[in-house]
């Protein structure tokens, strides 16, 4: 999944479930349950997403939507692999990305 977002420091949880087309209760949730989610909170309790959290949610997103994964699962996945799970995630990034290119070029013939 390619998340659409503008360059900013930091993105609101509107904005963030909106790209991932989730329900912000869903995103709370993953704060919650991951340590890696670390947003900051203003004042009123708002949460400010940076983009190092964008990351960790589409890895998250991608081991428990797209891969199937549970929650416990996705937990020590993460834990004994992350750094393994990082290289494979951007590797199909890359390719999903290269993939879109090569079908708008053809749409364009």
């Amino acid at each position: 999944m390619h998340v659409d977002l503008p360059e900013k420091l930091y993105y609101s949880i509107g904005e963030v479930a909106s790209a991932f087309d989730v329900n912000t209760s869903l995103i709370r949730f993953w704060e919650k349950e991951f340590d890696v989610l670390q947003p900051k909170k203003n004042a009123k309790g708002n949460r400010k997403f940076t983009p190092v959290d964008i990351k960790n949610l589409e890895l998250i997103f991608h081991l428990v939507k797209e891969r199937g994964f549970t929650l416990e699962g996705a937990k020590t996945h993460l834990k004994e692999n992350k750094q393994k799970t990082l290289d494979n995630f951007d590797i199909i990034r890359k390719l999903e990305s290269v993939k879109a290119e090569l079908l708008k070029i053809k749409n364009q013939l």
